[in-house]
C-alpha cells in the first residue's frame, strides 16, 4: 500500500504549475526550500495543536501544502532539464529534516516523546533503505506498506482528525495512534524494503 506509485499521475496533475513556476522562474532548490520551510510550520502548527486543537487544522494544510511542493520541485526539474546530483542530494536532505521536524512537532503537542523517537526512527529507516539500495546499484526504493506520500497523507487527515476529535482510545489520542503507526508500520517497511534489496543482491 503506498501512494508513490501514482507518481506518474501526480506529475500529469502537476502541469499547469510547473509551466506557472516557471513563467515565476522559480528554481527546483527555491521550491525544495519553500517546501521544508512549510514542513517547519507544520511541526510548529501540530505542536501548538496539542493546546488549542484548530492549530490542527493549520498543520494539515501545511503539511498537504509540503507534498505538493514536494512533487513540484522534481517536476519542475525535469521541465527544465535542471535535474542533478545536488539538487537530489538537497530535496533528500530537506525532506528528511521535514520529517524530523514534523514527527517531532507531533509528539511534543501531546507528551509522547517516547513514541515520537519510536516512530520518527521508522521513518528514516524507510527512507534510507529507499536510497540505500540505489547506493548499491539497485533501483531506488519507494514502495513498501508506508512510503513518504502515504506518512503525509496520514499526516494531514490525522490534523483534520484531530481538530474534531480529542477523545481517547486505549490512552492515546488521534495523534497519539499516528506516532503508533508510524513507528510499527515505518520499521515493518524499512525492513521490507531491505529484504527485497537484499533478494535482488544474492
Amino acid at each position: 500500500m503506498t501512494l508513490d506509485q501514482f507518481r506518474s499521475v501526480a506529475d500529469r496533475v502537476l502541469g499547469p504549475f510547473v509551466s506557472l513556476s516557471t513563467r515565476l522562474g522559480l528554481t527546483p532548490d527555491t521550491v525544495s526550500v519553500v517546501a521544508f520551510v512549510l514542513a517547519g510550520g507544520a511541526g510548529a502548527a501540530f505542536y501548538l495543536g496539542g493546546s488549542d486543537p484548530v492549530w490542527y487544522l493549520v498543520a494539515a494544510l501545511l503539511v498537504f501544502l509540503n507534498g505538493w511542493l514536494d512533487l513540484l520541485d522534481g517536476a519542475l526539474a525535469r521541465e527544465l532539464g535542471t535535474d542533478s546530483k545536488a539538487g537530489d542530494l538537497l530535496d533528500h536532505v530537506l525532506d528528511r529534516y521535514a520529517d524530523i521536524v514534523i514527527i517531532v512537532g507531533l509528539a511534543a503537542g501531546v507528551g509522547r516523546f517516547a513514541l515520537g523517537l519510536a516512530a520518527v526512527t521508522g521513518v528514516l529507516m524507510t527512507s534510507y533503505l529507499g536510497t540505500q539500495a540505489q547506493a548499491v546499484d539497485l533501483d531506488r526504493v519507494y514502495g513498501g506498506l508506508l512510503g513518504r506520500a502515504d506518512r503525509l497523507a496520514l499526516m494531514g487527515a490525522t490534523g483534520v482528525l484531530a481538530a474534531f476529535v480529542s477523545a481517547e482510545v486505549a490512552g492515546l489520542s488521534p495523534v497519539g495512534w499516528l506516532l503508533v503507526v508510524f513507528a510499527v508500520v515505518g520499521h515493518l517497511t524499512a525492513l521490507q524494503r531491505f529484504y527485497y534489496a537484499w533478494l535482488e543482491l544474492s
